[in-house]
C-alpha cells in the first residue's frame, strides 16, 4: 500500500465510530487499501462493488446523468457508507461506522475531505 493510501486509511479510522474502512476499485471489485477490522473487508469490497454497479446501471436505465456522491446502508447497529471518489474514476471509499459512537453527518463530511486529498 502506498504511503498516501495508508495515510488516507489511517485518517478514515480517526472518524468517531469508525470500525473498518477500505478503498475499492468497483471495476474489478478489488480492495486497494484497508484499515480496521471486525469483518472480511475483501468480501465486503466485492459485495459493495455489486451495489455500486447495480445503482449505476439503474441510473443509466432511468437516464439519470448526475453521478453518485454516496450510498448509505443502514443496519441495526452500523452505518455502511460508500463514498465515490470523483478524482479517481472507478474507486469508492467504504466506511463501516458504529451507530452508537459515530455521527453520520460528520463522517460524510470527513470522508469528503479525505477523498479530495486522495492520490491514487
Amino acid at each position: 500500500m502506498s504511503t498516501n493510501l495508508k495515510s488516507s486509511m489511517d485518517t478514515v479510522m480517526t472518524i468517531d465510530g469508525a470500525v473498518a474502512a477500505a478503498l475499492v476499485d468497483y471495476r474489478s471489485g478489488m480492495c486497494l487499501a484497508q484499515a480496521g477490522g471486525g469483518m472480511n473487508l475483501e468480501l465486503a469490497a466485492a459485495g459493495n462493488t455489486q451495489v455500486v454497479r447495480a445503482k449505476l446501471k439503474t441510473m443509466e436505465t432511468l437516464g439519470i446523468k448526475k453521478g453518485i456522491e454516496d450510498i448509505l446502508i443502514t443496519l441495526g447497529d452500523q452505518y455502511h457508507l460508500i463514498r465515490m471518489v470523483p478524482n479517481a474514476d472507478g474507486l469508492f471509499l467504504y466506511l463501516v461506522l458504529d451507530r452508537n459512537k459515530g455521527n453520520l453527518a460528520l463522517a460524510r463530511y470527513k470522508l469528503t475531505d479525505i477523498e479530495r486529498s486522495l492520490k491514487v
